[in-house]
């Protein structure tokens, strides 16, 4: 699957995977305590919907677009509201972006972007803010050089990948366990695409033999996922959910379900490892 992102930027699939990032970066900033965010796979940050990538494929029509004429009751209103500081409805901000509108001083953002020019654009975004660095490096490898972070005991890593590779659940599976072992009381959220069950299944299977504990899959699928050449939902696996979380996202998933065009969308939150 390749997931390019310009051309899905605002898609049901982002609405969920960031309306779930606001959720656990509120919980974070409840506490005074300063924290981090890594951003493995971070992009450009913003997303121009009146382009000509997203017009190809139109997406963000039936993903943001919807939610910003409906807002319906259980998607977060702080969510919403960083979409339109953003710029919406042509700008669309990636998920480094709505972090950093989400830090206080005192915490701080780490965003690491492979490619060359999506990196120099990040960068472009964060020009003079000295509590965002931008990294061109792997973001796999940065998991082992980036943390656990310097000046912070408490934070998330987000794992985002594009899903370009063939064996890109095994390498993300990896790169939990990884985060895990070098950040243990972090949070850790990790993005995957629904095409059909069987390497979801394989991949939630690896999580529950890995040894972690208090694992969390939150799921939206707009059909059920039997085509294997269409993204039928999305998923987020989150480890260390901190407290009130999902009491908070299983209404964000089931009003985001109304967005399938058929009536066929579904919300599930299943608990894969205990506490």
């Amino acid at each position: 699957m390749n997931y390019r992102h310009a051309f899905h930027a605002g898609n049901f699939a982002d609405c969920m995977k960031h309306a779930l990032l606001v959720l656990l970066l509120q919980a974070l900033a409840r506490k005074p305590a300063p924290f981090a965010v890594l951003d493995t796979h971070a992009g450009i940050g913003r997303y121009d919907l009146t382009g000509e990538q997203a017009g190809r494929t139109g997406e963000w029509r039936n993903g943001i677009g919807r939610l910003l004429e409906t807002a319906p009751d259980g998607v977060p209103s702080l969510y919403l509201d960083l979409v339109r500081r953003a710029g919406a409805p042509d700008i669309y901000p990636g998920s480094p972006l709505i972090a950093a509108m989400m830090l206080r001083p005192q915490d701080r953002l780490i965003c690491c972007e492979l490619h060359p020019e999506d990196s120099r654009l990040l960068r472009a975004v964060f020009a003079g803010q000295p509590q965002i660095a931008v990294h061109a490096r792997d973001g796999y490898a940065a998991l082992r050089a980036l943390l656990p972070p310097r000046d912070a005991k408490r934070g998330l890593v987000l794992i985002d990948p594009p899903f370009e590779q063939p064996d890109e659940f095994h390498r993300l599976a990896g790169g939990i366990v990884t985060a895990h072992r070098r950040f243990a009381t972090g949070i850790i959220a990790a993005w995957y695409p629904i095409k059909h069950r069987a390497p979801v299944r394989a991949f939630l299977d690896s999580l529950r033999e890995s040894g972690m504990r208090d694992i969390v899959a939150l799921e939206l699928t707009l059909r059920p996922p039997l085509d294997p050449s269409r993204l039928n939902g999305s998923g987020l696996v989150v480890v260390n959910p901190p407290f009130g979380f999902l009491d908070q996202a299983l209404p964000a998933l089931r009003a985001l379900a109304h967005l399938s065009p058929d009536g066929t969308g579904e919300a599930a939150v299943t608990r894969i490892v205990e506490e």
